[in-house]
């Protein structure tokens, strides 16, 4: 058992998104206003939210929750792939490969449960408003966000275990810009199928089961959209809920085409087109798309800036 679980490979060689120079600049260039702009947005967010009493709701807490694992997610990815853009060849060892797949999976899962709160939260202040107070208080909300956690973890936790009792004994080559699981599969000598099943089975249950909430809430808050005989209420609750649904969709799109298919279907440089969105551009569009379509977010900016501006 020992020889078998014996790892040969000691390092990992990331070949990025390209090997054009050229092509590299521009690319870092890119990455790197595209990183900071999600970097400030979700900070920004954060800090928002925190100083204005109004946004003091559950709807704008499990915003910045979102911001927070937007934030994380993004900043165990991007300064990796940065560098890559500088280098001839970047390397990563083989225990920090490991931690960054740990990580990354613990941020990437709670994401998505948190997006399916977030959907919750929307149908119980739609649909049963007058029960908002009690089934959205303090202590159940800050309870929704640490199961959210601790399934990310729990989840994670399976996956990297797994990974870590796998032999690499071959080419250390990953065609990739961060340690993505399909891709270390890929090159490990040992029998895969195993983590090919927990992939499928814990990855496969998770989003499609904070994906069926997200959509049985959208259902009843649709329903109950039709039934407001004003048109201006109609529009406002609609508002409320097209940002976040815009978020869902982008975001359960890009990861099943990542993980939920049979590795014979996978192919590595669509994946790495696809994780460029989830793992960089969605982070950035999240403060985006809900500061700029809402309008208390926007006034407490505007006195942000102003208070700024004229502290007296």
């Amino acid at each position: 058992m020992a020889k078998e679980n014996f790892t040969a490979v000691t390092e990992f060689i990331l070949l990025g998104l390209t090997d054009h120079p050229d092509l590299k600049i521009i690319l870092f260039v890119l990455f790197l206003v595209i990183y900071a702009i999600t970097l400030l947005g979700n900070l920004g967010m954060i800090f928002i939210i925190q100083i204005t009493p109004k946004l003091h709701t559950p709807m704008y807490f499990f915003l910045s929750c979102l911001s927070f694992v937007d934030a994380c997610y993004s900043s165990v990815i991007a300064p990796k792939m940065l560098i890559s853009f500088l280098v001839v060849k970047e390397t990563i060892s083989f225990s920090a490969c490991i931690v960054q797949h740990l990580f990354f999976g613990v941020f990437i899962t709670t994401e998505g449960f948190l997006l399916s709160v977030m959907a919750y939260d929307r149908y119980v202040a739609i649909v049963n408003s007058l029960l908002y107070s009690a089934a959205m208080s303090k202590r159940k909300c800050v309870g929704w966000v640490n199961g959210s956690w601790i399934c990310g973890i729990i989840n994670s936790l399976i996956h990297t275990i797994s990974l870590g009792r796998l032999s690499f004994c071959g080419s250390n080559v990953v065609n990739h810009f961060f340690c993505d699981i399909p891709s270390l599969l890929k090159l490990s000598c040992s029998d895969t199928t195993m983590n090919e099943l927990l992939l499928l089975t814990f990855s496969g249950v998770i989003a499609m089961a904070t994906f069926l909430i997200v959509i049985i809430s959208y259902v009843f808050i649709a329903v109950a959209i039709l039934r407001i005989r004003s048109a201006a209420g109609g529009q406002k609750a609609f508002s409320t809920c097209a940002s976040h649904l815009t978020v869902v969709t982008i975001f359960y799109g890009t990861l099943s085409f990542s993980y939920i298919q049979p590795s014979s279907q996978y192919s590595v440089e669509q994946e790495k087109v696809v994780s460029v969105f989830y793992t960089l551009v969605i982070p950035m569009l999240n403060p985006l798309i809900y500061s700029l379509r809402n309008k208390e977010v926007k006034d407490a900016v505007k006195r942000a800036i102003e208070m700024t501006h004229f502290p007296c």
